[in-house]
């Protein structure tokens, strides 16, 4: 039996914690949630999932600590529950942009497996994209942590170098993907549709062209090439977005955040 703590159950930690609760390989986990202020999450307390304001005990009687806490406050928080982490015992995964392993090792000064790691917030639905990498003692319990990530969605190993790039394209990325998904959706309105219906077709077809991808392997043009015949509806559109920056633009938007971070 597993005992997990998610440290911090902001928008992230509370996505996992959902995902976790959700998924049937962890139903004999107990699973410690911790928040400054618990009454967003008391009612989502069981007998397999405690929620407490104690971080302190979450930690003591836990094995894996999802620290799930903003990269501003991090650090002072570890430090503070320093003596509560016990070798040969806990095994620390962190959730924060711009914090290293190296920090993290420092902030507590035990050896401990120390993971980073960058879901997004599909983790509640199951489907989250989660980029892991641990530092040298951590490589024992990979398997064990990655199967925790792997219950809200899939997993990529990366080194630590790449994490911030991570965040950008795989956390910040769900914003943007919403935003393109708004602006399709008033894009429907304008033409025609009710909100529901332009919803309604904008979603599906944002996912089903997500699978063609998974599922096909092909680069995205290949699948552009088969809806764009000559003088067509399509690549009318397709150009008159570019004429205005569409790719540009949104690949600035992540450039920009990457230059944020670092």
């Amino acid at each position: 039996m597993k005992k997990i703590a998610i440290i911090g159950c902001g928008n992230l930690g509370l996505s996992i914690l959902k995902g976790l609760s959700n998924d049937t390989s962890f139903e004999d986990s107990i699973i410690y949630a911790t928040k400054r202020n618990i009454s967003s999450i008391e009612h989502l307390a069981s007998d397999r999932l405690i929620v407490t304001t104690d971080s302190a005990l979450a930690i003591r009687e836990s094995e894996i600590i999802i620290v799930a806490l903003k990269p501003f406050n991090i650090i002072e928080t570890l430090t503070q529950f320093r003596t509560n982490f016990s070798p040969n015992k806990h095994t620390i995964v962190s959730l924060a942009t711009g914090i290293s392993m190296q920090q993290i090792q420092e902030a507590i000064q035990v050896d401990l497996p120390i993971f980073r790691a960058m879901p997004n917030t599909a983790a509640g639905v199951g489907e989250s994209l989660t980029c892991i990498c641990s530092n040298e003692i951590g490589k024992q319990k990979r398997e064990e942590v990655t199967a925790i990530f792997d219950a809200i969605g899939n997993t990529i190993e990366i080194e630590e170098n790449l994490m911030e790039a991570a965040t950008v394209l795989g956390a910040c990325g769900i914003a943007y993907v919403l935003r393109f998904i708004r602006a399709m959706v008033q894009g429907g309105i304008q033409i025609g549709f009710d909100a529901k219906t332009a919803s309604a077709i904008v979603n599906q077809t944002v996912k089903g062209a997500s699978e063609l991808l998974i599922k096909n392997g092909q680069h995205p043009e290949f699948e552009i090439d088969k809806v764009t015949t000559p003088k067509g509806c399509t690549i009318v559109g397709l150009n008159e977005m570019e004429h205005n920056g569409f790719s540009s633009s949104l690949i600035k938007g992540l450039v920009a955040s990457y230059e944020k971070i670092e």
